[in-house]
């Protein structure tokens, strides 16, 4: 009996108060593993991209800066994902953490949804910062960018009439920061979310780490394949036959279509905001994964013995 009361291994009734201790256990865990690190690289990165093709012209210069700090969110929230989930459950293991934890006692699923949403926070956070970042390092080259042209045709004895100057405006405005740019941010989100499900379903079967990272990389990897797949497989243009159709289905729920998230973001850097369906529908699908991904991952982890 514990307490008095309770045998041992009768959990009690779901406890989100346990799943948000987990949480930020996790959330500490990771900090402490310096993964912010990846934070100063991705300042450096923007910082610089700003300075390095100050000549060319002001639209351009706005379309880089934000498809690289797209993909540099991408990918350092995409490792955030793999590589800290991965790391995980093999280190409770070793630290014999788990087994403290699982003896409390804790069900399976809260402890797997804790180092989830462990992770989950720990991506939010640094996309907070990089959102900051990129936001104010955007909005600084615009204003520099409209400054510079202005002291131009000045320094020419030149002046810009007020149609001019509203065109440049627009034109530094259209590819410069506005609330717009927070859905390509949510959706690197999903992605990396859709990603650490992944990893955390690995893990709990996987015999190493360096097997989760492998498997994870292969499977994101997969999932960015699929558009170029299916272009492959519905070539000639005629409707697809059933075992094309079956076949594409399958790939999709096994492996997650990563590349309509990152669609998001290239059109954000191009100035297009994508319309609110399609944000419904990405967070829908993503929402699907997780919920299924997790399922199978708590199936695995409740028949493993430890």
């Amino acid at each position: 009996m514990r307490d008095g009361s309770e045998p041992l291994g009768v959990h009690r009734a779901f406890s989100p108060a346990r799943v948000w201790a987990l949480t930020t256990n996790t959330f500490t865990q990771l900090v402490r593993m310096r993964v912010f690190y990846f934070l100063l690289i991705f300042s450096l990165v923007i910082v610089a991209i700003s300075f390095l093709f100050a000549g060319i012209a002001f639209e351009e210069q706005l379309r880089l800066l934000k498809n690289v700090s797209f993909g540099s969110m991408r990918l350092f929230c995409g490792i955030f994902a793999l590589v800290g989930t991965a790391l995980l459950i093999p280190k409770d293991v070793e630290d014999r953490t788990l087994y403290t934890i699982l003896s409390k006692p804790v069900p399976r699923i809260e402890y797997l949804l804790g180092k989830l949403f462990g992770v989950l926070l720990l991506i939010v956070v640094s996309l907070v910062v990089m959102t900051a970042l990129f936001t104010a390092v955007l909005h600084l080259r615009g204003s520099v960018m409209l400054n510079d042209t202005i002291e131009n045709y000045e320094a020419r004895g030149q002046q810009l009439d007020e149609a001019e100057l509203a065109s440049l405006e627009k034109g530094i405005r259209e590819q410069g920061a506005d609330w717009n740019l927070l859905n390509g941010v949510w959706a690197v989100f999903l992605e990396a979310a859709v990603a650490a499900s992944v990893a955390l379903l690995i893990s709990t079967f996987a015999s190493s780490t360096l097997f989760t990272i492998v498997v994870g990389l292969v499977i994101y990897l997969i999932g960015h394949l699929q558009a170029l797949a299916r272009g492959v497989l519905f070539e000639d243009g005629a409707a697809p036959g059933v075992f094309a159709r079956l076949l594409a289905a399958l790939i999709s729920l096994v492996f997650p279509d990563f590349h309509q998230f990152s669609a998001v973001q290239e059109g954000m850097a191009d100035g297009t905001a994508p319309a609110a369906s399609l944000m419904w529908s990405l967070t829908g699908i993503a929402f699907f994964y997780l919920v299924i991904y997790n399922l199978v991952a708590y199936l695995m982890f409740s028949n493993k013995e430890l």
